[in-house]
């Protein structure tokens, strides 16, 4: 049964909630200060917080703040009777995953609690699934664990163990080879060669050579025999990155080897039989370089038996923080590690930046920042110019009325306004205003809102 803590300082409302929360099935703790909460926090497992914002002593903020401290992966709500919609979301970036606004509707209330806690187990879950399946990489973890990242963990958690080849697709800079090495080091053939080339990086004259290998003699300037790097992952796994970059007659001699598990190097008589298997990643639409006669189709079903897609970074804003912090402790030794850490507003601005470079490109840009910076936390002046400009919504402030119906209108015009700035694009609207697909769909829905 999954416990939630109530904290408000008024009384009929901590009642009222008390009464639904029960009636779903929940236990329930309830606090009528901040300073209770945490004592509750400290001495009892909680599952959820929902806590007011505004309150005497230790608001909504500092609950959210110890809550983090003494149970980080507790999830936290913020309700809020005044209307506060930037107070609010100033809360979810600081952590708060959700918030309703005083007085609520019991059945929107009771699908955001439904909602959190599934969503607080699926992490707890997926980081549980980070860490067994990191347990051999070391510093070349992958990091995250947004719901995008939960499904790959999951995907690679049913294939590494099998036999099959497998084709991970996405943007550069996303991590495309870490996967590759964590899917072979969580697979029977650990421990055995991984062995890796980027296709695009080699010229053609080259590339064949390399994977490959040849003879002596085989041509002008072959003055002694050279193992191919198909014949040296034997029994292990080879990574063909940039797959789509691989000249066509190249692609012919790859597609028997997969077919008949042998491989003949250049100026040789003889077939090496080799247990191999290939992965292979692509930053390009594949699809489209098979209709444009540039990729072989039979050789894309062959080596596309899975498919695993690596999300951008700005897909999976929610996993910036913690990559920012492994970052930190990969540059520790900078500068005489004289860097601590980070303020809110240079998480704020990584957050709200596109990231065109992917997590490739957040590494740098913390490398960079710990080099310059001169204090001992990373502040939003330490990144290049183009990561500081901030994402603004062209809203109008300028309605007026009774509370109630000056909120409604102030969220749908904020719901609209983005939306039509992202062209109806609903993971970039949710993104840029903080919250995720459900509840923008829910507010959606709520507000009547045109697609």
């Amino acid at each position: 049964m999954d416990k939630v803590l109530v904290v408000d300082d008024e009384i009929d409302i901590r009642r009222a909630l008390e009464f639904v929360l029960v009636r779903e099935g929940y236990a329930v703790e309830t606090a009528s200060n901040g300073a209770e909460a945490v004592n509750k926090l400290k001495d009892e497992h909680i599952d959820l917080v929902i806590t007011d914002l505004r309150m005497e002593g230790m608001d909504g903020f500092g609950v959210l703040e110890k809550s983090q401290e003494i149970a980080s992966s507790t999830p936290v709500i913020i309700m809020t009777a005044y209307g506060s919609i930037e107070s609010a979301v100033e809360a979810m970036k600081k952590g708060a995953v959700d918030y309703i606004i005083k007085p609520f509707m019991h059945e929107e209330l009771k699908l955001t609690i439904k909602r959190v806690l599934e969503h607080s187990k699926l992490s707890l879950e997926n980081q549980s699934l980070r860490q067994q399946l990191s347990q051999c990489f070391g510093s070349k973890e992958i990091i995250g664990t947004s719901e995008p990242m939960s499904g790959v963990f999951h995907t690679v958690e049913k294939v590494a163990p099998t036999r099959a080849n497998i084709l991970i697709t996405g943007e550069s800079g996303t991590g495309k080879g870490l996967l590759a090495e964590l899917i072979h080091e969580n697979s029977p053939r650990r421990g055995k060669p991984f062995i890796s080339i980027n296709c695009a990086a080699i010229p053609e004259t080259l590339l064949e050579s390399e994977i490959f290998g040849y003879k002596k003699g085989a041509f002008t300037g072959a003055t002694k025999d050279k193992t191919g790097l198909m014949i040296m992952a034997h029994e292990g796994t080879l990574f063909l990155d940039e797959i789509g970059d691989m000249p066509l007659p190249l692609q012919s001699k790859l597609l028997k080897v997969i077919e008949t598990g042998e491989v003949l190097p250049l100026g040789d008589t003889r077939m090496k039989v080799v247990d191999i298997r290939i992965i292979s990643a692509v930053n390009k639409d594949i699809e489209t370089c098979i209709k444009n006669k540039e990729f072989r189709e039979d050789l894309y079903y062959r080596l596309n038996v899975l498919e695993i897609k690596m999300p951008p970074l700005k897909e999976r804003r929610e996993d910036i923080p913690i990559l920012v912090n492994h970052f930190l402790r990969e540059f520790s030794g900078y500068a005489e590690g004289k860097v601590k850490g980070i303020d809110q507003a240079a998480i704020n601005a990584l957050i709200s930046y596109e990231w065109p470079g992917n997590v490739r490109e957040l590494r740098n840009v913390i490398e960079r920042a710990v080099i310059l910076s001169d204090g001992d936390k990373i502040t939003a002046s330490d990144f290049p110019q183009h990561v500081m400009v901030k994402k603004e919504l062209n809203i109008d402030n300028s309605s007026a009325g009774p509370l109630k119906s000056l909120v409604y209108e102030y969220e749908k015009g904020i719901i609209s306004d983005a939306m039509k700035k992202y062209d109806g694009n609903k993971e970039m609207t949710g993104k840029a205003l903080g919250i995720d697909l459900a509840t923008l769909y829910r507010k959606i829905n709520k507000y009547g809102i045109n697609e």
